[in-house]
């Protein structure tokens, strides 16, 4: 399971929304048996309403979704890359996930110490990726002087290693990310052996007070937060309230709803931030559908249809045969799959069929 990391500086909110998050989106330990794996790691669920509407096409009362894995990092602070804070042990916890979740304080409350003094998230924004990229520079030049003897003896593998290690570092010592170096497919596989904390795929997660959260863009901190995001990063930032999820904890699905309304918002942001980092992980989802259960099955942007049946057993990939397959869209438009057959929609799909985002499937193998 892919793992995305939740970073920000000390008191932005980051484990309250970490604590709240994997409490109220916490998968079932009955269908996700590696749950408890650390007490900073945590398994969620994630929010897709296509679910429940399949639920009552299929009449079934089980429903399985998708579920991701989050991991709180500690706060890291100016100067990690030097190792002040947890310096390296905060910088090798980010080695290890897949994706980063940037929390970033945008709220002002007098009682909450800011550890810069004032509430500013570009300011912040800049402190932690100068230290990635400074810690990315320093992984790089160390890099290139290890291999640098077989690349002198003509080895063709440390040759092509350090040619692309030639291609982060000036960008890396210009204080920009290794996500912006423009690579060849072959040097983007060398370089996932880098391990480099900036070549991360990041999504920003601005966290409001909770009487914000409804009127969030208008708030100066949220607009700059997305402007900078926007315009010099790439990245996507999302509004979220950790305080209102951490409310959320102790009530009732419906008693959640009420509350929510009285705010005069669907929900505090964090749904929207788990679909945004699915996808941002390269995740996609299609569906199993029948009287015992509706599941979510997660499958990487581009896998075929063999290696989409393999996710449920390797047994079905293995003997894959054909996959039946209608689109979610169409099912619901007909209301049934009796329906959905007689106008000829269920199709039968072979090894080269590319699952899209949302396809119902039906799989035939033998072993």
């Amino acid at each position: 399971m892919l793992k995305a990391g939740i970073v920000g500086l000390p008191n932005v909110g980051k484990s309250t929304l970490f604590n709240a998050v994997t409490r109220t989106r916490k998968a079932e330990a009955a269908n996700y048996p590696f749950c408890t794996i650390d007490p900073n790691v945590g398994v969620v669920t994630v929010p897709d309403d296509r679910m429940y509407v399949l639920q009552g096409i299929a009449k079934t009362n089980v429903v399985i979704p998708a579920a991701i894995e989050f991991v709180d990092i500690a706060g890291l602070v100016k100067g990690a890359s030097a190792g002040e804070g947890l310096g390296n042990k905060f910088l090798t916890h980010i080695r290890e996930v897949d994706a980063i979740v940037q929390v970033v304080r945008c709220f002002e409350d007098a009682d909450i110490h800011h550890v810069s003094g004032t509430v500013d998230p570009v300011r912040d924004i800049e402190i932690i990726n100068t230290e990635l990229v400074l810690a990315d520079l320093d992984s790089v030049k160390k890099r290139r002087e290890k291999i640098a003897r077989d690349v002198k003896r003509g080895d063709k593998a440390a040759a092509a290693e350090d040619a692309v290690l030639a291609k982060f570092e000036p960008v890396l010592d210009s204080g920009k990310l290794a996500l912006s170096v423009e690579l060849t497919p072959e040097e983007k596989s060398i370089s996932r052996g880098f391990w480099l904390l900036t070549d991360k795929p990041t999504i920003f997660a601005c966290n409001v007070k909770e009487s914000d959260l409804a009127t969030a863009e208008s708030n100066d901190h949220v607009r700059k937060v997305r402007e900078y995001t926007r315009t010099h990063l790439a990245c996507e930032a999302v509004v979220i309230s950790a305080q209102i999820e951490s409310d959320l904890i102790d009530l009732t699905p419906d008693e959640a709803k009420a509350f929510l309304k009285e705010l005069g918002v669907d929900e505090s942001g964090v749904g929207a931030l788990i679909r945004g980092t699915y996808h941002l992980l390269g995740l996609r989802t299609y569906f199993t559908a029948g009287e015992k259960e509706v599941r979510a099955w997660t499958i990487h942007a581009g896998d075929t249809a063999p290696k989409a049946a393999g996710v449920i057993h390797s047994d079905f990939e293995r003997g894959f045969i054909k996959a039946e397959t209608v689109a979610y869209e169409d099912l619901v438009k007909c209301g049934s799959v009796a329906a959905a057959r007689d106008k000829g929609l269920y199709r039968m799909e072979g090894k080269e069929y590319v699952v899209k985002d949302g396809d119902v499937l039906l799989f035939k193998f033998n072993v």
